[in-house]
């Protein structure tokens, strides 16, 4: 079973090495392109995309606080590029997806690589896209939070289930763990 190798908990250190800040940019411009191109939108506030996808990997690979700036990166730049308004509490949403995914990851360090995954992409979502990025669009279209919150819970379902097995795939592949080590400067 693979897993990531650290040496610090929050690594912060990632923001000064240059290849993990470009690989963080290719994760934005792929959760970008996931999440605000190739989403399938149904109505204003349900929309099925794997924008998160990339985000909690930066968190899992790179640590809560460089998962956080991928999620807020990619939530801002994608907003400019779309002429979408930005809403601070979805941007806010978007942070704590890509923070609890790397918090949890490395709290659940000596649990099996599936626990870890499955925990943390399912708190992520269910506090971030669930309950906070829910707040926001109900507050921005005026729609009741309840309905908001349980239609974007049958969304969050399906890319929970989805993003769960791409990411355990991911995961425990030996040469995809070996490359972000390397990134990270760790042999």
């Amino acid at each position: 079973m693979s897993k990531i190798k650290s040496n610090s908990f929050f690594e912060l250190h990632n923001f000064t090495n240059t290849k993990v800040m470009v690989t963080v940019a290719l994760f934005v411009a792929i959760s970008i392109i996931s999440g605000k191109f190739l989403a399938f939108s149904v109505g204003d506030t349900l929309r099925f995309s794997f924008e998160n996808l990339t985000v909690i990997l930066s968190g899992f690979a790179f640590g809560p606080v460089m998962g956080a700036f991928s999620g807020v990166a990619a939530d801002l730049i994608g907003c400019v590029l779309r002429g979408y308004t930005i809403n601070p509490i979805l941007t806010f949403g978007a942070a704590v997806i890509g923070f609890l995914s790397g918090l949890i990851y490395k709290l659940l360090f000596k649990r099996r690589l599936w626990i870890k995954i499955t925990v943390s992409v399912f708190f992520s979502h269910l506090i971030g896209s669930v309950i906070i990025k829910s707040f926001g669009l109900a507050l921005f279209y005026g729609a009741p939070y309840v309905y908001t919150v349980l239609t974007r819970t049958l969304n969050y379902s399906v890319v929970f289930i989805a993003e769960t097995l791409v990411l355990a795939v991911l995961m425990k592949n030996k040469a995809f763990i070996k490359q972000i080590d390397t990134i990270r400067g760790i042999k």
